[in-house]
């Protein structure tokens, strides 16, 4: 099963140790006919982690390929394709990753997980989620400035009304109980009502609202805390109210989309809700460009590659900018604080920005990969500094 981008799971594949690491990478293809050719490119990249093994005389390459061409024959899989996909293993460890934006094909078996093309995705400051809730459904998104797709819900997140309250959802053709009580006084609650029409409508509205608060719950545990990124809530202006009222989610948006999701088609969903994210992704980034305006002429930050790598190694970057879409080759070590861009490059050169961005995140810093044209700095890098 697919795995959720975010930040533990950037920690997660940084953290494995056991050796050989294979990573593999791909763009592929949303619709038919492109999409075919995805599995075929995937075979062949398979190939490509196969020999690498080989030529490590790897004993358990056998097992660790087995899942990868499990794969290669699974038809809805491929027909669930994204913009890219990311596939890694190791002894006992597996994960796949479907991409909103396109990679470029690698497939490498090392001494560690190859996460970097993973990192400018993760980082991006224009990923936002989508709460689409109704009384018949709870769906969530993920989604950028370029689309949407939809998440598979977390075990422990209901689905459907009748998921979240079971046995204690009021019966649809409820119309009062005898001794003039309602569902509500059987269950020992303070709410007592005449039996007929009125009791029916309010044991409905505590319906709606122990699962909204099921809802809010489940999405802030299983999904919110996780991805840490900002929620916009599509629901009827009604439910909206009442979900807003008592949820607890810091990252839901004060600003919704105020219609019924489910008669919104996909490309409504994602023009609606980036209108309501554009302004905030833009608020978010020109606060960290004035953060870092502010922090360089305190001596708290800097462009400069070799001394964002020293302050990488000292544990000093807070949060590092890089340019999306950029790459620096250049001479990098971690142990000697050493990070200097080359004029002359082989394939194999590690990209710079890539090696401070995995230095800052193994720190516990934050990287925000920002557009060119708002880039603070010509260098590729911006760093803000804790000291």
């Amino acid at each position: 099963m697919p795995s959720d981008l975010n930040r533990d799971t950037l920690k997660e594949l940084l953290a494995v140790r056991q050796r050989p690491c294979l990573s593999l990478y791909q763009p592929t293809h949303r619709s038919f006919p492109e999409r075919e050719q995805d599995p075929i490119r995937f075979k062949h990249l398979v190939r490509q982690l196969e020999d690498s093994l080989r030529q490590q005389h790897c004993d358990a390459a056998e097992q660790l390929l087995a899942p990868f061409r499990a794969l290669i024959d699974d038809t809805d899989f491929w027909n669930s394709s994204r913009d890219g996909l990311a596939v890694f293993a190791a002894p006992d460890y597996f994960r796949v990753f479907r991409l909103q934006r396109r990679v470029t094909e690698l497939a490498v078996a090392n001494e560690r997980m190859h996460v970097k093309p993973l990192l400018r995705i993760a980082q991006s400051a224009d990923r936002y989620q989508i709460l689409a809730l109704t009384l018949d459904s709870v769906r969530l998104y993920e989604g950028n400035r370029d689309g949407i797709d939809e998440l598979r819900l977390a075990e422990g997140v209901p689905a459907t009304l009748e998921q979240a309250l079971g046995r204690e959802l009021t019966d649809k053709d409820q119309s009062g109980f005898p001794q003039g009580y309602s569902r509500a006084g059987e269950r020992g609650d303070p709410m007592q009502v005449e039996a007929g029409g009125a009791g029916r409508q309010a044991e409905q509205d505590r319906d709606r609202e122990r699962f909204f608060r099921e809802v809010d719950r489940a999405i802030l545990e299983h999904h919110s805390r996780r991805s840490g990124l900002p929620l916009i809530l599509a629901a009827l202006p009604d439910h909206q109210a009442h979900f807003r009222k008592l949820s607890h989610n810091p990252q839901l948006l004060s600003e919704g989309i105020d219609s019924d999701p489910a008669l919104l088609k996909p490309e409504e969903l994602r023009e609606r809700s980036w209108r309501v994210m554009q302004p905030r992704y833009l608020k978010r980034l020109e606060g960290l460009l004035e953060r870092f305006g502010e922090s360089r002429g305190q001596g708290l930050a800097s462009e400069s590659l070799e001394e964002i790598g020293r302050a990488t190694r000292e544990g000093r970057v807070a949060t590092l900018l890089v340019e999306a879409d950029r790459r620096i080759p250049g001479q990098a070590d971690k142990d000697a604080a050493m990070a200097l861009p080359v004029d002359e490059a082989e394939a194999s050169t590690p990209d710079l920005l890539d090696e401070l961005s995995v230095w800052t995140l193994e720190q516990g810093g934050e990287v925000v990969a920002v557009p060119a044209e708002r880039m603070p700095s010509q260098t590729g890098a911006a760093a803000l500094y804790r000291f």
